[in-house]
């Protein structure tokens, strides 16, 4: 018995193989064609303006920040209150300056004040003793001659003034200014009377001064404190310390002594 053979099914290779044109030559096969790789092209230089759709900005914090934000909002602003405070109050210091600065430069201009003088005209001596060997307690009566050379300003002498009488940095006696009021133009003399007490002299003191009188110089210190107003026109200062120092020299401690010379020196404090 003879077997069957069936014939296979033989794929069609003529796909595969090189194709001949029309005058009988054999081309190469297609290659099948590949996309290019795309190269990042990088932009043109330039200013870009980007712009964010109105429903994408952010009013609020991103939330890993929240705490943080939280912490800003609940600080309270006191430094900005302090720098505040600091540049009202120096503006209204600053302004009052300039101010008093400008009312001041008018008053001069128009009143022209001038410093008062001072000077010691006449003295006296009490109960000024050199022999006694215990304290003693001198008195002094001197006059002491005011002049207020300004036309427009009147001076007002207030409590609180002090009169001392000095040798050799010991106080012999003290006293005190009458309370009067000074018109313009106007020169005053007035007597007061300083009163020690109990004031010891040592034996060098002492022995100086018996020296000093024998001689007919006794040189002494008198020293003026007085508070004074000054009025310029209905309105009154706020009070001035006058301060004046007079170098005088008698020629005897006794009544009868007599001013060999006088020196003195005045200032004004405005406080």
């Amino acid at each position: 018995m003879t077997d069957r053979v069936h014939p296979m099914d033989i794929p069609s290779t003529s796909s595969n193989l090189p194709s001949s044109n029309n005058s009988g030559e054999v081309g190469s096969p297609k290659q099948p064609s590949y996309p290019s790789p795309a190269k990042p092209v990088p932009p043109p230089p330039g200013t870009y303006v980007v712009q964010v759709p109105k429903d994408q900005i952010y009013k609020y914090p991103p939330p890993e920040n929240s705490h943080r934000y939280e912490s800003l909002t609940k600080r309270k602003p006191r430094r900005s209150c302090c720098c505040r405070c600091f540049c009202f109050t120096f503006s209204v210091i600053l302004i009052l300056i300039i101010s008093l600065g400008i009312i001041t430069g008018v008053l001069y201009l128009v009143y022209r004040p001038e410093a008062p003088s001072y000077n010691i005209s006449g003295m006296t001596i009490k109960n000024f003793n050199l022999t006694a060997s215990s304290t003693i307690s001198p008195e002094f009566n001197i006059s002491v001659r005011a002049e207020n050379p300004n036309n427009k300003l009147g001076i007002y002498y207030c409590k609180g003034s002090s009169l001392t009488i000095v040798y050799a940095g010991v106080d012999l006696s003290t006293g005190v200014l009458p309370v009067f009021y000074q018109p313009a133009n106007n020169v005053t003399v007035f007597k007061t009377v300083l009163k020690g007490s109990k004031v010891i002299l040592g034996s060098a003191v002492n022995s100086t001064l018996r020296n000093e009188q024998r001689k007919g110089k006794v040189p002494l210190r008198v020293n003026i404190k007085a508070p004074v107003k000054i009025k310029i026109g209905a309105v009154k200062t706020w009070e001035i310390t006058v301060k004046v120092k007079c170098d005088v020299t008698v020629d005897t401690l006794t009544v009868k002594s007599t001013l060999v010379s006088k020196d003195c020196d005045y200032s004004v404090r405005l406080w």
